[in-house]
C-alpha cells in the first residue's frame, strides 16, 4: 500500500517536471516592457505556452545581478572585437535610439567597461554582436543609468545605492541631465562628476540656472575657472547651498597674508579634500605660535603641505608628539622659528621617526627631549634605520642601545642613518647646468624641490629650462592665465615637449581656422600634443561638414581628434552624401603636401 502510493506521487512529480520542460523549452518568449514601477532595473519576461493561453510564468531579468559574475569566469573573457562592437552597439542604442548627444553617448560606451560585460554576458558572442545586442536593447530596455554613473567614475559595486527608483531612462530625470551638462560644458572632467554625485546629490536637483549662478558666484570671489573647477571637483559640498562662509573666511585670511586666491587651486589634485574649519584653526595656532604675516606667508608658500594636506592635519600632529615629550609652547617656537627648514614634509617625518626610534629602543621622554633640543638638524635632516636592524649591526640589546645613545647622541645616530654607501661617488652627467635650469624652471611650477613628483618631472619634461621657459611663455603670450598655463603643463607635460614654432601653429590653427576659443585648451589640454597631419585633415573634413550644415558648430575637440579613424569616418565622414569623395580628395592632399 505505501509503495503504491509512493509510486504515484514520483509519476505525478516526474509528470509536472516533464510539463515544466515543455513549457520552458517549446514556447515561444514574448518580451514586454517593464511595467513594474517599484523595479525599474527588472524586466520582466513573460512566457507564454503553446497548450495554454491561461497558463503564464514569470520570469525576471536584470542587468544588476548580472553583475555578481566572477571576472574569472570564462564568459567574462570576451575579444577585443567584442567588447569594440559591443561599445558600438551601446552607442548607436543611447545615440539614436534613445537621442542622447553623441559625445554624452561616446564616452558613456567608452568608460563603462563592467557593464558591457554584463552585456556580452547575456548574448553569445560567436555569432553578430551588434545585432544580438540591438536586439537586446529593443526587446529589453536598459536602465540607461547603470552605464552613465559608471562612465562618471562610480564604481560598479556603489551604483545599487545611487541608482534612483522608478526611473530607467536618463530622460526620465531632465534636472539631473541638465546639471550634468552644465557641469561638463564648464569644465569639469566627467570621470570626477561621478564623485560629485556621490557626495553632493543635491546639486543634480537643482532647477535650470542655479547650478550656472553658483559657479560664477565662486568666480566673483576672486578665483579662476580652473581654480573653481578642482575645487568643487574635489569638494563637492560647496556648490550644496550659499556660498561657503568658511571658505570665504580662508580665502580673506590668505590674501591678508599676501597669498593670491588661486593659491589653493594651484595645488589641488583630484584626491584633495579640504576642512576649511581646520584650515582656519591651523592659521589661528600658527598666530599663536608668533609668526607674523610676512613669516606665515613664507612658510606656507616654500611649505604649502602644511595647509593643504590634510588641512593643517599634520601641523597638530607634529606639535602634539612634541607636547608627549613635555615641550611647552614657547619651547617648540623656539626650536622652530629658526629651522624653517623643519617644517617641510621630509624633515618633519625624519623627527618623528627619530622619536618612534628612540621611543622603541625604551628611552624616557626626558630624555628624548633632551636629545631632539640638541640634535634638532641633525634629527630632520637624516632618516634613521629600525632599531632592530641597529642593534642587529652593532651587535647589542636595546637597552644597551638606549644607554650608549644617552653617552654619546650624535656618533651612535650617525652609525643608526640610512647613509647611501655610493653617496660620495661622482655621477656622471652629461649636462649638470642643463639640469639645474630644468630643475629651476619646475621649482617656478610649484614642484617641491628633491620630492618624488619633481624626480618623475625631470624625466618626462625634454629640453633646456631656457627652451621650457620659451615654450611656456608661448602659452602664457597667447592669452592664457598663468594659472591656467601651469596647471595645464603638470597635467599634460608631453605640451611643452615641442618647439615654439609647432605650438604658435597649433594654437593659430585653433583660433583662427576653426574660431575655437583659447580656453578650450583648458579642458583638453591634449589637443596640443597631437600631430599637426591628423589635426589639420580632420578639421578640414569636419569644417567642410559644418558648411554643409552635416555637423553641430563648436564640437569638442576631443570629439575629433581622440576617436579611431574607423570611428570619425563613421560619424564624420558618412553621414553626408560627398563625404567619403571629399574625405578621399583630402587625405590625398595631406598625403603630397
Amino acid at each position: 500500500m505505501l509503495i503504491s502510493r509512493l509510486h504515484k506521487r514520483v509519476s505525478k512529480f516526474s509528470e509536472m517536471i516533464s510539463q515544466l520542460n515543455h513549457v520552458l523549452h517549446l514556447s515561444p518568449l514574448v518580451y514586454k516592457r517593464a511595467t513594474n514601477t517599484q523595479n525599474p532595473d527588472i524586466i520582466p519576461l513573460r512566457i507564454l505556452s503553446f497548450h495554454s493561453s491561461k497558463s503564464t510564468h514569470n520570469l525576471h531579468f536584470s542587468l544588476s545581478e548580472c553583475s555578481q559574475i566572477p571576472s574569472s569566469s570564462p564568459a567574462s573573457r570576451f575579444s577585443r572585437l567584442a567588447k569594440n562592437e559591443a561599445q558600438e552597439a551601446l552607442l548607436n542604442y543611447l545615440h539614436y535610439t534613445r537621442n542622447l548627444g553623441f559625445t554624452d553617448a561616446e564616452h558613456i560606451s567608452k568608460n563603462s567597461p563592467h557593464y558591457l560585460q554584463v552585456l556580452l554576458n547575456k548574448i553569445d558572442v560567436e555569432k553578430d554582436v551588434a545585432r544580438s545586442l540591438a536586439r537586446l536593447f529593443r526587446y529589453n530596455p536598459i536602465n540607461e543609468f547603470e552605464p552613465f554613473f559608471e562612465s562618471l567614475g562610480l564604481n560598479p559595486l556603489e551604483l545599487s545605492s545611487l541608482l534612483p527608483r522608478h526611473l530607467m531612462y536618463l530622460s526620465d530625470d531632465p534636472l539631473m541631465l541638465e546639471n550634468y551638462r552644465v557641469l561638463c560644458d564648464y569644465g569639469i572632467p566627467r570621470v570626477k562628476i561621478g564623485k560629485m554625485y556621490k557626495e553632493g546629490k543635491e546639486i543634480f536637483g537643482y532647477d535650470f540656472g542655479v547650478l550656472s549662478s553658483k559657479l560664477v558666484a565662486y568666480e566673483n570671489l576672486g578665483l579662476c575657472r580652473t581654480s573653481v573647477i578642482k575645487l568643487v571637483s574635489c569638494c563637492p559640498l560647496l556648490l550644496v547651498g550659499s556660498v561657503s562662509h568658511e571658505f570665504v573666511e580662508v580665502l580673506r585670511r590668505l590674501k591678508g597674508l599676501g597669498i593670491e586666491n588661486d593659491w589653493i587651486g594651484g595645488y589641488s589634485t583630484g584626491n584633495s579634500t579640504y576642512d576649511w574649519k581646520r584650515m582656519i584653526d591651523t592659521m589661528d595656532f600658527l598666530e599663536k605660535l608668533g609668526y607674523s604675516e610676512e613669516q606665515m606667508c613664507n612658510l606656507l608658500k616654500t611649505n604649502p603641505h602644511l595647509l593643504l594636506e590634510g588641512s593643517g592635519r599634520g601641523v597638530f600632529a607634529l606639535f602634539g608628539r612634541l607636547a608627549k615629550l613635555g615641550f611647552k609652547m614657547n619651547e617648540v617656537c623656539c626650536l622652530f622659528k629658526p629651522n624653517a627648514r623643519i617644517w617641510s614634509r621630509k624633515f618633519s617625518k625624519n623627527l618623528l621617526g627619530a622619536v618612534d626610534f628612540l621611543f622603541e629602543i625604551g628611552m624616557c621622554t626626558e630624555d628624548i627631549a633632551d636629545i631632539v633640543t640638541k640634535h634638532m638638524e641633525f634629527l630632520c635632516s637624516s632618516t634613521l634605520k629600525g632599531p632592530k636592524t641597529v642593534c642587529g649591526e652593532l651587535k647589542v640589546r636595546r637597552d644597551e642601545l638606549c644607554r650608549i645613545i644617552k653617552e654619546d647622541p650624535l656618533k651612535v645616530l650617525t652609525l643608526a642613518s640610512k647613509s647611501k654607501k655610493n653617496s660620495s661617488k661622482q655621477v656622471s652627467c652629461p649636462s649638470p647646468s642643463k639640469h639645474m635650469e630644468k630643475g629651476s624652471f619646475l621649482l617656478r611650477l610649484g614642484y617641491v624641490e628633491n620630492s618624488d613628483e619633481m624626480a618623475k618631472a625631470l624625466k618626462q619634461f625634454r629640453g633646456r629650462g631656457d627652451q621650457l621657459q620659451e615654450r611656456f611663455d608661448c602659452l602664457v603670450n597667447a592669452g592664457l592665465d598663468f594659472n591656467v598655463v601651469t596647471n595645464l603643463v603638470r597635467h599634460a607635460p608631453n605640451v611643452l615637449n615641442q618647439s615654439k614654432e609647432v605650438i604658435e601653429k597649433k594654437i593659430d590653427c585653433l583660433k583662427n581656422w576653426l574660431g575655437y576659443p583659447l580656453e578650450s585648451l583648458v579642458t583638453f589640454p591634449a589637443y596640443l600634443c597631437y600631430d599637426m597631419g591628423r589635426i589639420n585633415l580632420r578639421f578640414s573634413m569636419y569644417v567642410w561638414l559644418r558648411e554643409k550644415g552635416a555637423a553641430k558648430p563648436m564640437l569638442k575637440l576631443s570629439t575629433l581628434l581622440v576617436c579611431s579613424d574607423t570611428r570619425f569616418v563613421k560619424y564624420f565622414v558618412d553621414v553626408h552624401p560627398e563625404g567619403p569623395a571629399m574625405w578621399e580628395s583630402l587625405k590625398n592632399t595631406s598625403a603630397s603636401s
